[in-house]
């Protein structure tokens, strides 16, 4: 008896989650409408990059902001500057530790509306095992199915140990990068 009761509490436990799990599923990343860039100043000449290969979990409504998650992952070996040399470099110790560390990892924990389609969604940011806490500046712009989040957050590249060694020189590589992002998602309720 105890085991049926086990089971029949387990089949409704997971029919809840699975009726909870449409409005989730429903929020996607649109990769091909979206990107990842990043400028960093080499010797003062600003030097742009992206990466080529990242995703998001999204469980977004803005009525409900207190329980609204993040989840967003960049494979930093995707990283690309358009240069052979320089792309060759990206994926070792020095800068993104590739072998040793794949992803950079952004987790939110509160977001919080400012109006007009801004919000500041508080996180946790994890590069090459470093992780910070941070506030990323978003917009969101809907365009029918589609609501676009962007915003620019500015790093500094040293609290990551990203170009360590003789690259920890400032007046080489400048401490403060922008990450640019523009990430489009579908499923995402008016507001």
């Amino acid at each position: 008896m105890q085991v049926s009761s086990y089971f029949s509490a387990l089949a409704l436990g997971s029919a809840a989650l699975l009726a909870t799990q449409p409005a989730l599923a429903q929020q996607k990343l649109v990769p091909a409408q979206s990107e990842v860039q990043f400028t960093a100043r080499q010797m003062g000449v600003p030097l742009q990059g992206h990466f080529k290969k990242f995703d998001a979990q999204v469980s977004f409504d803005p009525a409900k902001l207190a329980t609204s998650k993040i989840a967003f992952t960049v494979d930093t070996g995707s990283a690309t500057m358009g240069s052979r040399e320089t792309d060759s470099e990206l994926p070792k110790p020095t800068w993104f530790n590739v072998p040793q560390f794949p992803q950079a990892t952004f987790q939110s924990s509160a977001i919080k509306a400012l109006g007009a389609g801004k919000f500041e969604v508080a996180g946790k940011l994890s590069i090459k095992g470093v992780a910070r806490d941070v506030v990323v500046p978003v917009t969101l712009v809907q365009n029918g199915a589609t609501t676009t989040a962007s915003g620019v957050l500015p790093l500094k590249r040293l609290a990551f140990k990203i170009g360590e060694n003789e690259w920890a020189d400032t007046s080489m590589v400048a401490d403060d990068v922008q990450v640019k992002f523009k990430l489009a998602l579908s499923g995402v309720g008016k507001f």
